[in-house]
């Protein structure tokens, strides 16, 4: 019962790590940082570059919410648990977009120019696709026959 709770959770805490800013950056010190969520980066590349924003979009929303959504139904027997390793996947690909941000801040901040600081959302939001992974794999567990 804990799995399926800390599981529905997730749906909970995934919106608010889309909204929960990642980082603060912002060009040399003196001029401030703007803080910069999931959903402000996916505005700002909708607006410059449509396949990149669908690729993150799809990374960053779509796999990890719908790994969640299927754990649901497996979890409460509503969806085959033949269905996991397909989840499995959809982890992956979530994690995919952690990566991508690290990548990016360390990029930024090897630059000089400007200044990047990682903010309580990236944590959350790294936090969230890592349980995610766990409850995936304690899920495979309980349902293995």
């Amino acid at each position: 019962m804990t799995v399926r709770i800390l599981t529905l959770s997730l749906l909970i805490l995934y919106p608010v790590a889309w909204f929960a800013p990642l980082m603060r950056a912002g060009l040399l010190p003196i001029f401030g940082l703007s803080e910069i969520s999931v959903i402000t980066g996916l505005q700002s590349l909708w607006g410059s570059d449509v396949i990149l924003a669908l690729t993150v979009t799809i990374f960053a929303i779509f796999a990890p919410y719908l790994k969640t959504i299927g754990l649901a139904l497996v979890q409460w027997n509503l969806l085959d648990r033949r269905t996991q390793p397909v989840l499995h996947v959809l982890g992956k690909l979530a994690m995919a977009d952690v990566f991508l941000i690290a990548l990016y801040i360390t990029l930024a901040k090897g630059i000089g120019y400007a200044t990047i600081e990682t903010a309580w959302g990236l944590y959350l939001f790294t936090g969230c696709i890592l349980a995610s992974l766990v409850l995936g794999l304690l899920t495979q567990r309980q349902t293995a026959p």
